[in-house]
């Protein structure tokens, strides 16, 4: 990672006001001898050729981008580095005013990697017992009701052991950067990501299990869609995306991915509980910063 030679740079494929800054961003690393691709619109079997031979990709976008440019280099062990033009962006590292700095820090080297673990996900069908879609997700996988506001009942497994039924709106597999995200919404526990745990944590659950559950990597987790179930649609969901839909005795296995999300960081190490707590308590944040740039007199006054 001494050496970026070939670094390619991907707008949000749906936010096209994200293209300008993606074009500036390569511009600006030609303009310093890197080899770089651009793409502006796009879909990932449109750029995996020219991420399996990259050093590096840089996501221009928020949350989202990232979670979809980390399933698209994972399988080739390419970092990505994050510049947000998004809402939150808490997964980003570059806000889009601090990019001259970061890219000068980039080409010295100056950076550190951080891994977080995936998860991989299997849909089978129970009537010829055949997996008919596998996926890997950063942040989470949830399966539960489609469009009809009406609770499904999902059998959970631990390595083939029965734990409980819920009877929920859904149920979040989620790995430690999904723990800060729609899990984290419904009263999930946060994870720092150099955790690597699996948390299971229900939905809007009704007179069943409403309690979160965190397991080991080597776990394996199984979710059928119960017997009791009625004709309600159950969905499958990875990273927000929709994946699969499940009928009557249909699974979905959940264990931790053989891939890794890679992202470039830096800031210190240590940085994500101050990043998740300045979201938290936007105030609090607000205070400190007043704190830390204030003189002795300004802080009498107040």
């Amino acid at each position: 990672m001494n050496t970026l030679q070939t670094i390619g740079v991907l707008a949000h494929p749906y936010r096209p006001a994200t293209a300008p800054l993606a074009e500036k961003v390569a511009a600006s690393l030609r303009a310093k001898g890197k080899a770089v691709w651009l793409r502006t619109a796009w879909n990932p079997s449109d750029v995996q050729a020219n991420v399996a031979k990259s050093d590096l990709v840089i996501a221009i976008g928020g949350d989202g981008a990232m979670l979809r440019t980390a399933r698209l280099c994972a399988p080739y062990g390419v970092p990505i580095l994050g510049v947000n033009a998004g809402h939150l962006g808490f997964l980003t590292e570059v806000a889009q005013d601090g990019w001259e700095e970061a890219e000068a820090r980039l080409l010295k080297g100056d950076f550190w990697l951080e891994h977080r673990m995936m998860l991989r996900c299997e849909i089978w069908n129970k009537q010829d017992n055949r997996c008919q879609t596998t996926e890997d997700a950063l942040n989470d996988v949830v399966i539960g009701r489609g469009a009809i506001a009406r609770s499904v009942y999902l059998d959970a497994y631990i390595n083939d052991i029965w734990t409980t039924t819920y009877n929920a709106d859904g149920v979040i597999i989620a790995t430690p950067t999904g723990s800060t995200a729609y899990a984290l919404a419904v009263g999930g526990p946060l994870l720092p990501p150099k955790l690597k745990n699996i948390v299971i944590v229900p939905v809007a659950p009704h007179l069943s299990m409403d309690r979160s559950i965190v397991i080991s990597e080597e776990d394996k987790i199984r979710i059928n869609v119960a017997p009791r179930h009625s004709e309600l649609e159950v969905v499958v969901t990875i990273d927000g995306e929709l994946i699969g839909s499940l009928n009557i005795g249909d699974y979905v296995l959940i264990s931790a991915s053989e891939r890794v999300s890679s992202f470039v960081r830096m800031r210190e190490d240590g940085y994500f509980f101050r990043s998740i707590l300045d979201r938290l308590e936007p105030r609090l944040a607000v205070q400190r910063h007043y704190d830390e740039n204030s003189s002795a007199d300004e802080y009498k006054e107040r």
